[in-house]
């Protein structure tokens, strides 16, 4: 039973999914510091993200950092999976290798769960002093629309739905991955749809979010798409 261990016992395994991140992923696991396990999960990156990966683990031992790759691209949700297998923690940190999201919000996400005894905690650009640098308007209306959309159709009782900077109980993010079947940038939305599906209480903390420093954005017209047909299908669905 995780809310009887004592703040010494809990331990925090971060999930970093990585595609082509061989500048960032240095720098955000320095960012990080020494008090997480990391276990990097590489999609056959091309531009030699795991060879990287394969030297800061020779830097900061295996203990530390635990890859984990596989062979090709394929998705978010899987990657998840495949890393929770391997994650020694009874926390999961969920986070971009993209620099987009800043490891100093952390110690307020395990705060923040610590005071409400949470299963999720979510970083959030749309309320507090949370938000958004580097991105042109057309990506924020976007953003803020496909938000204020899923706001009205689901009332999820979270304001950030797409953002992928969260704090989770091992065994909620165990149950939470296993049940969504949506792809892409609505898999986040579902984890936090079906969260309040099963009664599991949500925190949240506002985090400023920052354009990804190097490589290249992923967002385009598909996945726009893509989401008005993952968020229709989550309204009819539950």
């Amino acid at each position: 039973l995780s809310f009887l261990r004592t703040m010494a016992d809990d331990k925090y395994s971060v999930l970093l999914p990585t595609y082509n991140e061989k500048d960032n992923l240095p720098i955000i696991i320095w960012l990080l510091g020494i008090n997480f396990e990391i276990i990097v999960i590489d999609d056959g990156s091309p531009d030699g993200t795991l060879e990287v990966g394969k030297k800061l683990q020779e830097i900061y031992g295996d203990n530390r950092i635990v890859l984990r790759p596989r062979a090709k691209k394929l998705g978010l949700g899987t990657a998840y999976i495949h890393g929770i297998k391997h994650a020694s923690g009874n926390f999961v940190i969920i986070m971009d290798a993209d620099l987009s999201h800043h490891p100093k919000f952390i110690p307020e996400f395990i705060k923040t769960q610590k005071e409400g005894n949470l299963d999720v905690v979510s970083g959030t650009r749309y309320s507090g002093d949370g938000g958004v640098y580097g991105w042109d308007l057309k990506r924020k209306v976007i953003s803020r629309g496909a938000n204020y959309l899923a706001q009205i159709l689901l009332r999820p009782g979270a304001s950030d739905l797409t953002g992928s900077f969260r704090l989770y109980r091992k065994e909620v993010l165990q149950k939470l991955v296993e049940s969504c079947v949506s792809k892409g940038y609505v898999f986040q939305m579902e984890m936090i749809i079906r969260a309040r599906q099963f009664g599991y209480t949500i925190g949240e903390v506002p985090i400023s979010f920052v354009d990804r420093v190097y490589g290249e954005s992923k967002l385009g017209g598909s996945e726009i798409i893509g989401y008005v047909k993952g968020l229709l299908y989550l309204f009819a669905s539950t």
